[in-house]
């Protein structure tokens, strides 16, 4: 290790992601923000955190056995009964087609225009620069987010997009390879499960991703002497830009 990112490690502590107050989440597609950070939204809102949901798709391409039209109504339903699962009752729809049939700008816009109406202190988004992930919307989505909450404190960039500026201090990545914070989730595990199960129209694959959630949740646990936790790869707004030697 070089002795700038020594001292960087030293300078800057990376973000508490239990100690803000506001906290919004993007979510490609209906049940996304679930797997990628369920557990860690239980958390946050027993202790009586502000939470909204942002769902960009309709998800309307989830399945091969219902119609698109009939499935963009119970993934919706089926998204709000999640939330509420987790504690969550605020959930904004941006009605975006699934697989990625929209304009970037477009989804970039209505993104913007999310987070300058809940004004959140840190925003949660899946991580686009995992080398395996081939999903345009989850990319699409990560890189939107990552690169808004760099320009959201800036009232002339903002206004490009139509809208204010808002007060974002950080950003989290979840569904990421190299975490570099945790959040010990004991028990909420369990209402993560609950959440997801709402997903009725996604069923044939949860159980495989049940397993994958509990072996990640433990792994994550070993490493904060816990027994389960969640990782994520967060950043202050200092460390958005300029500092390579904390992009990892």
């Amino acid at each position: 290790m070089s002795l700038t990112k020594i001292a960087m490690r030293f300078a800057l502590k990376r973000p508490k992601l239990l100690s803000y107050d506001r906290y919004l989440f993007f979510g490609p597609h209906p049940d996304d923000i679930e797997i990628g950070a369920g557990a860690t939204i239980a958390k946050l809102s027993s202790i009586g955190k502000k939470i909204r949901f942002v769902i960009c798709t309709d998800g309307r391409y989830g399945s091969d056995v219902i119609g698109t039209d009939e499935l963009i109504g119970i993934r919706r339903a089926e998204a709000i009964a999640s939330a509420g699962k987790l504690g969550v009752d605020d959930v904004v729809f941006l009605n975006l087609s699934d697989g990625a049939f929209y304009k970037e700008e477009e989804l970039f816009k209505a993104m913007a225009a999310a987070i300058s109406s809940f004004n959140p202190d840190i925003i949660f988004a899946p991580d686009p620069f995992v080398s395996n992930e081939c999903h345009r919307d989850h990319l699409n989505v990560g890189n939107a987010a990552r690169n808004l909450a760099c320009f959201a404190p800036f009232s002339s960039i903002m206004g490009q997009y139509g809208c204010k500026k808002a007060d974002v201090k950080a950003i989290a990545f979840y569904m990421t390879a190299k975490p570099n914070v945790y959040v010990k989730t004991g028990g909420s595990i369990k209402k993560q499960f609950e959440a997801l199960k709402c997903h009725k129209s996604q069923d044939s694959g949860l159980e495989s991703v049940y397993l994958y959630l509990r072996l990640r949740s433990l792994d994550f646990g070993l490493r904060r002497l816990s027994l389960h936790a969640e990782g994520f790869r967060a950043y202050t707004q200092t460390e958005m830009h300029c500092l390579p030697e904390r992009g990892e």
